[in-house]
């Protein structure tokens, strides 16, 4: 082995450790202040129950087990855009309060501050889907498409929760202010989760909007956790999902990862 793959190989070795100390170091605090469980948690079961019961009877989505296996995987594509406001205001905060500096002046990678935070937000994350996925099959949602297409849908959602989390991290680094990251926040993520096929079918809304809802990212990716979970077959419009969603995300993070790294640098 070469020095300069030798040096390599160590560097990434002791960027993969800083990244997984900052980690736990932000895991730590999500798991100590009870306030950011309930919040991470608690909301995304109370769409799911509120929206099971109280529009679960006005809205037919026609799929075997009635809304609620429409509605589960939409809750799921909503919860993986919604953590990203985790992301911004937390890099928001420590930039404000000086932590990032604080780190950055350590013998620690420079990569390992955002990737210790976005590894932190996808196991949150992924817990989160968990409790969501038990509170669903309490109240009635059930996988069709086996333990292969349950866990797929989990993969994508964490896949749409890195890509969220991605644009997140710039523009809280970007911002650099907690309230003025979290009013943004609402601005771009809430056109995109309600106006889509996330909790209520596409072809139910006006026809000018139907172009915008079955053409962005959110539905792209929320129809395909939608087809995995229930086992719809892969031919169109659900095999397009499953492909057409990942290239929105991938596409996404091509974007905004060198943006967040550029604007972490000048930060």
């Amino acid at each position: 082995m070469s020095t300069y793959t030798a040096d390599l190989t160590s560097k990434l070795r002791f960027g993969a450790y800083d990244a997984l100390v900052l980690t736990r170091r932000n895991l730590l605090v999500w798991f100590k202040v009870p306030a950011f469980i309930v919040f991470t948690v608690i909301q995304p079961v109370m769409f799911t129950l509120l929206f099971r019961y109280v529009f679960g009877g006005a809205i037919s989505t026609g799929l075997k087990g009635g809304y609620v296996s429409f509605l589960l995987p939409g809750v799921i594509g909503q919860t993986a855009a919604f953590t990203s406001f985790g992301t911004a205001i937390s890099l928001a905060f420590e930039l404000q309060k000086g932590t990032i500096d604080r780190l950055r002046s350590m013998p620690i990678a420079r990569s390992a501050v955002l990737l210790g935070r976005l590894g932190a937000d996808l196991i949150r994350l992924l817990i989160t889907v968990l409790i969501m996925i038990a509170v669903g099959y309490a109240v009635g949602f059930r996988f069709s498409g086996g333990v292969g297409g349950a866990a797929l849908m989990i993969v994508y959602s964490l896949l749409m929760g890195l890509a969220m989390c991605c644009i997140s991290a710039f523009i809280g680094l970007a911002i650099k202010d907690e309230e003025s990251v979290q009013a943004f926040g609402l601005i771009w993520v809430f056109p995109l989760t309600f106006v889509s096929s996330a909790f209520v079918p596409v072809a139910s809304m006006p026809g000018w909007l139907q172009a915008f809802a079955n053409n962005q990212p959110v539905s792209q990716m929320v129809g395909a956790m939608r087809a995995l979970a229930l086992g719809h077959p892969p031919q169109a419009p659900y095999g397009d999902h499953l492909w057409l969603g990942p290239l929105w995300m991938v596409a996404v993070m091509a974007v905004f990862i060198p943006l967040a790294v550029r604007t972490y640098r000048r930060a």
